[in-house]
């Protein structure tokens, strides 16, 4: 694995979009694996700042989001569609027919999740998949206890994660309790992964998933078994490194 050591949110997102910008331009169908939340916000403001400057076009992109809210539809203000539209899509150049975000709102969640693995077959896999860790070491809705051979499933989220997802929501109450989630042998099969954090929340997770043990009860830790991927870390979030990794 490459690792990366940077002074700020901003440096991360420049980074991680420098390094998908140069794959980009070297095909010309090509498949980009997002994530949802804070944490890529940096990139993708860095990737239509690209896009505007006409130095990186998306128009033969085409996307997969690595999860959804199962009863959300893409309108509701907390949906992931809503968050990339408003976070990416509505600003760059791509066909919004090639952006994919699971459907929450698929009458059998179970056969949309087959499917859903079988249309990024069909468009060759993923290139590039985009990564945010959570601070119990979770990657999309892999919680820990999570298979590192898993697919694209129906995941039922834990009490922490919908407490800590309340904040978004009215009531507590109103928090989804299930999700549609790349599993993490989904994952893994991406060409290339770029792994971003910065808080020292993550600092404990980021150095478990690096140096310790591969193991389900840190689901990123899989990533080790992966030759094509690069850590992005803000130094907050690498004070509990012990190896000298990127300084």
């Amino acid at each position: 694995m490459k690792v990366v050591i940077v002074r700020n949110k901003e440096e991360m997102g420049k980074r991680a979009a420098a390094a998908i910008a140069e794959q980009m331009r070297a095909k010309e169908h090509f498949v980009l694996g997002l994530a949802t939340g804070s944490t890529p916000l940096p990139l993708y403001q860095e990737l239509i700042r690209l896009n505007k400057a006409r130095k990186l076009d998306f128009s033969t992109t085409i996307t997969f989001n690595l999860d959804e809210y199962v009863g959300l539809p893409p309108t509701h203000s907390q949906s992931y569609r809503r968050f990339m539209n408003a976070n990416l899509f509505d600003h760059i150049n791509i066909n919004k027919a090639a952006t994919h975000v699971p459907d929450g709102m698929a009458k059998d969640p179970e056969a949309f999740c087959e499917a859903y693995e079988c249309m990024m077959d069909d468009v060759g896999g993923i290139d590039y998949q985009v990564l945010g860790i959570g601070s119990n070491g979770h990657i999309a809705f892999n919680e820990p206890g999570s298979s590192l051979a898993s697919r694209t499933r129906v995941v039922q989220l834990t009490k922490n994660t919908i407490k800590d997802n309340s904040r978004f929501f009215k009531r507590i109450q109103d928090v989804p309790t299930r999700a549609i989630s790349m599993g993490i042998g989904t994952v893994l099969d991406a060409e290339r992964i770029v792994m971003l954090a910065y808080g020292a929340n993550k600092a404990d997770a980021v150095a478990k998933a690096l140096e310790g043990p591969i193991t389900a009860s840190v689901p990123a830790s899989a990533l080790q078994l992966h030759d094509k991927v690069t850590w992005i870390i803000v130094k907050d979030a690498a004070t509990k490194l012990q190896l000298e990794w990127g300084r």
